[in-house]
C-alpha cells in the first residue's frame, strides 16, 4: 500500500488523480493550499508528494523548501508545473525536489515517477540517515559512515552530498549545486568545483571505490563504486 499526498488547488486536477490512482491501489490525501500541504506532510507519513508549484498561501517551492530544512523530511517529491522553464526545474531541484512533471502530463507517466521514487525512497531511507552503495549520511547531522568509518563532513559538503543521495543515480546539475549554495548570488570564482574536491577528498579518498561521478560540463552523480573516478 503506497500512500500519496497531493497538494494542489485545481479541483478538477485533484479528482482526475484520485479517479486514476485510487484504483491502482493508492491510498489518498490532499490538500488545496501550501499551508495545510505542508502541515500534513509533517504531521503524516507519506510515501510521496505530488506537489503542485503555484498554490495559495505558501507556494510549492517554498514548501518543499521548509519541508526539507526546517523539518528534514526526506519523503520524495514531485512537482506538477504548468512552468517548464529551465529557472524553475533548477529552483524546484535545488529546494530538494525529486522530480518534475510538466501540464499537461500522461498519468502512465505519472504512475511510473511515482513507483520509481517510492522504490528508491525506501531503498535509501534507513532510521534518519540516507544510503547509497556502502555509503551512510546522517541527514540532519554533518557526518557519514562508509565502509563502517566514520566520516566528519563540513555544513557545505553536508548539504551538497545530500542533494546527491536524494538524487541518486541521477545527474545534479552544476547550476542547481550552485543555487543550492548560493541562492541567486554565486561567487564568481571557481568555488563550486572547490566544494566538491573537498566532498571527494573526505568520502572518496581513502576507498578503493570511488563514488562521485563528473559528467564534464553538466553536472555530478553518485555512482555504484565500481570504477574509481578523480577528477572534480
Amino acid at each position: 500500500m503506497t500512500r500519496l499526498l497531493i497538494v494542489e488547488d485545481n479541483p478538477e486536477l485533484v479528482g482526475c488523480l484520485y479517479a486514476f490512482l485510487e484504483p491502482l491501489g493508492y491510498v489518498l490525501d490532499d490538500a488545496r493550499d501550501g499551508l495545510t500541504g505542508l502541515r500534513m506532510a509533517t504531521e503524516n507519513s507519506y510515501d510521496a508528494v505530488l506537489l503542485d508549484v503555484r498554490l495559495p498561501q505558501l507556494d510549492g517551492l517554498a514548501l518543499c523548501r521548509r519541508l526539507r530544512q526546517e523539518f528534514q523530511n526526506p519523503v520524495p517529491v514531485l512537482m506538477l508545473t504548468a512552468q517548464a522553464s529551465i529557472d524553475d526545474l533548477v529552483r524546484g531541484l535545488a529546494e530538494g525536489a525529486d522530480g518534475y512533471l510538466v501540464k499537461p502530463f500522461s498519468l502512465q507517466e505519472l504512475h511510473a515517477r511515482i513507483h520509481a521514487m517510492v522504490r528508491r525512497a525506501q531503498c535509501r531511507l534507513v532510521q534518519g540517515s540516507l544510503v547509497w552503495e556502502d555509503l551512510i549520511v546522517d541527514t540532519q547531522l554533518p557526518q557519514a559512515w562508509r565502509q563502517g568509518q566514520r566520516i566528519s563532513l563540513t555544513p557545505t559538503t553536508h548539504k551538497l552530498l545530500l542533494c546527491l543521495m536524494r538524487t541518486a543515480p541521477a545527474v545534479v546539475k552544476k547550476q542547481e549545486m550552485a543555487y543550492l549554495l548560493w541562492g541567486d548570488s554565486p561567487p564568481p570564482s571557481d568555488a563550486l568545483r572547490t566544494h566538491i574536491h573537498d566532498l571527494r577528498q573526505q568520502i572518496d579518498k581513502n576507498f578503493r571505490s570511488h563514488l562521485i561521478k563528473t559528467m564534464h560540463g553538466i553536472g555530478w552523480s553518485l555512482g555504484d563504486g565500481q570504477k574509481a573516478e578523480s577528477s572534480s
